[in-house]
């Protein structure tokens, strides 16, 4: 029976219900084949040699709406892969036609397809309703209003059997939340509140028991009844489920053997010669088939040699019988039908055509920082030679810093910009590839831009960035004998904040380039090694040589800005009893210098816009990884 959510058909192209109608789609693929470079060391001279291999040969089908195609075979069979490339989902090269009622892929058709994952890719903390609600907040049209899409959502709920654990949270390794058939269905709700005309499912039945599993296709079979085109990959379905099934595309180590109706497999294989005296599951016997195994067939552990030749002898068998009799009546087939289809598929899709194929740009939003506060001249100078009363020297009143105040100071605001710039680093670097799955699944899903989900991210974690920052500067400023200045200490704060959005931003693109929690934590544990080495305080002579890495250290910059808001060269401070020293002259300080302060804040800003970017671009380059 049809979905009792589906919405009605629109009247003069504006739709009653919070969807657009379910129009039927034909999907085709003819002659897919896909390959991949792989590099393997040589053997005479060492050098690295390109070689490429096949995963898709030469695979053709077609499924029509109100049908299941199921895609068997051993792991490592390419039926991943298949339905991926079906999806539109698949990066690098790809020979062969894909066809959705006779049109290309594109956006119009994207938003009518559903892609459900083998791996449950769901936010733990949430419950049932709430995973429903967010997915149908971000992926339903702006014109249906929050009560209808709730609405919607309970009726998604109340289809895939989920009104029991709706309020229950999904879980995670941490606590446990509903079972892994409850999830699955969770991920094909996701899919179907947008009342997808294709649904793609990858191994829907995983890890799940013989029950679950049946539950799991009676609700696909379901969807699919109600003029869905439904498309699974299963590794080793029951006979109950193999009968469920309305077409079976059976892959050999990326070639197909069989394409045709579920029901008339066994048929073929024995007009072939491969027939079974016993009583056997399909789905059994096609995988042996599928991975070289005769029927009725007995080896031992002694005849491995020989069972490897009849497995090879076997494969080619079944790849020569499906070249021969099934591969040619296809392409015949698809001659015919390609006329018909061509001149049917505006109505088929409700007036998708190709003028909607046309590649949609990602937005490219840039920000621009604000560093938010100024230096002026009596900022920058904290006390001057007349309040130390004249001359320096032997004077009448002495100069209020001391030798190990000052020297404390220094060190407490070198701390203030390694602590601040360290912290945020290993928190940034987390970020992304944390959400890897999450981001690949709902920006596949077409939830959000790239742009979109940045920029919140961007945004959403200032909050709890600078909130630490803030109190500790509040705290700690005062404690550890700075200018007691209200100016001076704005000043030290936005500075210090500054530097925390820098090294963020740092993390971020260390986090998207990599996508590796190990190799991304590795690198910035070096970074920051070289940052505090570099940094101006513990090391004062550097090198020649090297004196160039503390050019592009955050923390170098922000230490010599604490410092410039703090002092002033021609400022002085008692460095032994009686005898007053130059500010400027003091190692720590000179070793850095307190001039062109504007010029760090404009490196910072270069530094804070061209990481961001450059986060950016990386996170374009694994999108649909």
């Amino acid at each position: 029976m049809p979905l009792n959510f589906t919405a009605p058909k629109p009247e003069h192209g504006s739709s009653s219900g919070p969807l657009s109608t379910l129009y039927p789609i034909t999907l085709k693929f003819e002659e897919i084949v896909y390959k991949v470079k792989l590099e393997q060391k040589g053997s005479c001279w060492g050098g690295w040699i390109n070689r490429e291999k096949t995963i898709l040969n030469c695979i053709s089908g077609v499924v029509c709406p109100g049908e299941i195609l199921a895609m068997l075979g051993p792991s490592g069979s390419g039926k991943t892969t298949l339905l991926t490339a079906l999806g539109g989902r698949l990066t690098g090269e790809l020979s062969g036609k894909i066809t959705y009622n006779g049109q290309p892929f594109c956006g119009a058709i994207k938003r009518r397809v559903g892609f459900v994952a083998q791996d449950d890719v769901l936010y733990p903390h949430l419950t049932v309703t709430e995973t429903l609600l967010f997915t149908a907040l971000l992926r339903l049209p702006d014109s249906v209003n929050r009560d209808e899409k709730v609405r919607y959502v309970d009726g998604v709920i109340a289809e895939l059997g989920l009104t029991r654990c709706q309020n229950s949270m999904i879980g995670g390794p941490l606590f446990r939340g509903i079972s892994g058939g409850e999830k699955k269905r969770v991920s094909i709700g996701q899919e179907m509140l947008i009342n997808p005309s294709l649904l793609l499912l990858d191994e829907p039945t995983s890890g799940l028991d013989s029950t679950t599993a049946q539950r799991i296709m009676i609700t696909i079979k379901r969807l699919a009844s109600g003029g869905r085109t439904v498309v699974t990959t299963i590794h080793q379905p029951s006979s109950q489920l193999y009968h469920m099934f309305d077409k079976v595309v059976l892959l050999s180590e990326g070639c197909p053997i069989y394409y045709g109706l579920a029901s008339a497999a066994l048929e073929y294989f024995c007009s072939i010669g491969f027939s079974t005296s016993m009583t056997v599951n399909p789905a059994d016997l096609l995988l042996d088939l599928a991975n070289g195994i005769g029927p009725d067939f007995a080896h031992s552990v002694e005849q491995v040699d020989s069972t490897e030749q009849e497995q090879k002898s076997v494969k080619d068998a079944l790849v020569y019988a499906y070249e021969k009799n099934i591969s040619a009546r296809l392409k015949v087939e698809f001659c015919n039908s390609d006329g018909m289809t061509n001149q049917n598929s505006g109505a088929q899709v409700g007036g998708i055509s190709s003028r909607c194929c046309s590649k949609e740009g990602l937005e490219k939003d840039g920000t621009k920082p604000s560093t938010g506060f100024e230096f002026s001249k009596s900022s920058v100078l904290p006390y001057s030679v007349d309040s130390y009363g004249g001359t320096p020297g032997f004077s009448h009143r002495r100069p209020r810093k001391t030798s190990s105040l000052i020297t404390n100071a220094i060190a407490l605001l070198f701390f203030f910009s390694v602590f601040w710039g360290f912290y945020p680093l290993y928190n940034a670097v987390f970020t992304f590839p944390q959400e890897r799955r999450m981001l690949i699944k709902e920006h596949s899903s077409g939830m959000y831009r790239l742009s979109s989900y940045f920029l919140a991210r961007t945004f959403g974690d200032l909050p709890l960035e600078l909130a630490l920052p803030i109190a500790f500067v509040f705290i700690v400023y005062w404690m550890g004998g700075l200018k007691p200045d209200p100016v001076t200490f704005i000043l030290s704060l936005l500075v210090v904040l500054y530097n925390v959005l820098v090294s963020q931003s740092l993390g971020l693109a260390i986090g998207a380039i990599l996508m590796d929690v190990k190799q991304a934590t590795t690198l910035a544990s070096v970074t920051t090694l070289v940052f505090l080495i570099a940094g101006g305080y513990y090391v004062q002579q550097i090198p020649a040589f090297i004196v160039w890495l503390k050019y592009l250290s955050y923390s170098y910059y922000c230490y010599k800005l604490l410092l410039g808001v703090q002092y002033k060269e021609d400022e002085y401070y008692e460095c032994s009893k009686g005898v007053s020293c130059r500010v400027g002259d003091l190692p720590a300080i000179k070793s850095v210098g307190l001039n062109n302060l504007w010029i760090d804040v404009c490196i910072m800003a270069l530094m804070l816009v061209g990481y961001r970017l450059i986060a950016y671009m990386a996170l374009h380059r694994v999108r649909l990884r």
